[in-house]
């Protein structure tokens, strides 16, 4: 690699810049030893020069004084955002959010975000929290943040004007997907304790378990959600549901496909270094290897969620339904640094078990349902009148299966589609073995 003269060296006026050169490029100082290196290695010179002129420059003349420090953080900030979404530099702050976000509480409006061809859109907003309560969606583009435009905005920027003291307020502007007039609204602010994992029974022998985010324990919680949920009976369908759920961990998404699967793999990675190439295979201790499962997915299930039906898919282990998915499929890892900051640095790429990328593609369900509201109309003809309407109708000593329906059935046409795929399912089983 050529090494720069001394006199490029001395045009680095200001003293910081060339010993950054020297230690994080590995450029020797003058006067050190100089190896001979390939000509793989050659570094564009012109480029840092450039780069030591526009320093140079914003030291001498810009409007107010920047310290080095403030000036060389915001280049590695710019360095590492340019590289694509989720590649960035954590300070102190951004180390105890992402801690507060793993281990499920924080300070906000409930919401996660990315960035699509430059602009700040929502992957997902969490359940049971401001953001979902005022009708935020997957890919909802945010264009402002209380008065501040998000156009050319980082991520990190994003979540630090978003996130604040429970109590206080906070104005979106938000255009939603296929609209074409923006809308503003107003949301509280409250301490975002969320539960990643919820179940309840359907209907008798139907659950429905819950996954709104991959937390360091949701593994463990959907393994007792699912013994719950079969404590009375086994079984006979459940409905697993990743619908708006960003991701998180990836041993608590392997965790939870292996609730589900006794053998084989569940997702490997693939990445220039050898310790970003991983496989992750089922072991056969399983909580629930038999259940006919229905995995709903959409545009907000990212990351985690996607190893997770892509898994389930692959194995052929369940019906996915649903809408495409977000198709987050790169691994960051988080590296620290001397000074207590850190790096979030994307280093290789998800595979599903038959080598599926997730990355930008995401998820196709098997069977496309779009996201509507089961409405009954009240107009559509009289039924006739039956035994059961007649006053003193003899019971049949059967208690009713329609009192124990979920509510969720009559609020989620989803869901209630899922149902009855399930219940279809275990006809066609029944009828195969008879």
């Amino acid at each position: 690699m050529p090494i720069p003269s001394a006199a490029f060296f001395g045009s680095l006026r200001q003293p910081c810049v060339a010993l950054l050169l020297a230690a994080v490029i590995g450029w020797p100082l003058i006067g050190q030893a100089q190896t001979s290196t390939t000509d793989d290695d050659d570094l564009p010179v012109a480029e840092i020069q450039a780069f030591s002129e526009v320093f140079e420059r914003i030291k001498r003349a810009y409007v107010e004084d920047v310290d080095d420090a403030t000036l060389l953080k915001n280049a590695m900030r710019g360095m590492l955002s340019e590289l694509d979404p989720h590649s960035a530099y954590l300070d102190a702050d951004a180390y105890r959010d992402l801690e507060e976000s793993t281990q499920g509480e924080f300070g906000g409006i409930g919401i996660e975000i990315g960035m699509e061809n430059g602009q700040l859109i929502v992957v997902t907003p969490i359940d049971d929290t401001p953001a979902q309560r005022a009708g935020l969606h997957a890919r909802d583009t945010i264009l402002r943040i209380d008065q501040t435009p998000t156009d050319g905005m980082g991520l990190q920027e994003a979540v630090d004007l978003m996130r604040g003291e429970p109590g206080s307020s906070i104005e979106l502007t938000i255009l939603g997907a296929g609209d074409g007039t923006p809308r503003t609204v107003t949301l509280t602010r409250e301490l975002i304790r969320t539960e990643s994992v919820k179940s309840e029974m359907l209907e008798p022998g139907y659950g429905y378990l819950r996954i709104s985010q991959f937390q360091a324990r949701t593994g463990d919680q959907a393994v007792d959600a699912l013994e719950e949920l079969s404590e009375d009976a086994p079984l006979s369908g459940l409905v697993l549901d990743l619908r708006n759920n960003p991701g998180g961990v990836l041993q608590a998404a392997v965790d939870v496909a292996d609730a589900f699967l006794s053998s084989g793999l569940i997702v490997y990675t693939e990445g220039r270094l050898p310790d970003s190439r991983m496989r992750f295979s089922a072991t056969s201790r399983t909580a629930a290897p038999n259940v006919p499962l229905v995995i709903l997915i959409n545009g907000g299930s990212a990351s985690a969620a996607e190893i997770v039906a892509g898994a389930l898919q692959d194995q052929r282990r369940g019906v996915v339904m649903g809408t495409e998915s977000f198709g987050k499929g790169s691994v960051q890892q988080i590296m620290p640094l001397g000074n207590g900051e850190g790096l979030k640095l994307t280093t290789a790429l998800y595979y599903t078990p038959n080598g599926r990328s997730i990355q930008a593609q995401g998820i196709e369900p098997d069977v496309e349902v779009v996201r509507g509201q089961l409405k009954i109309s009240q107009n559509n003809g009289v039924r006739g009148v039956r035994e059961a309407d007649l006053e003193g109708h003899l019971g049949n000593g059967k208690p009713s299966d329609q009192a124990k329906r979920s509510e969720l059935l009559t609020k989620d046409y989803q869901v209630g589609e899922a149902l009855n795929l399930l219940k279809a399912l275990n006809v066609l089983g029944q009828r195969n073995a008879g």
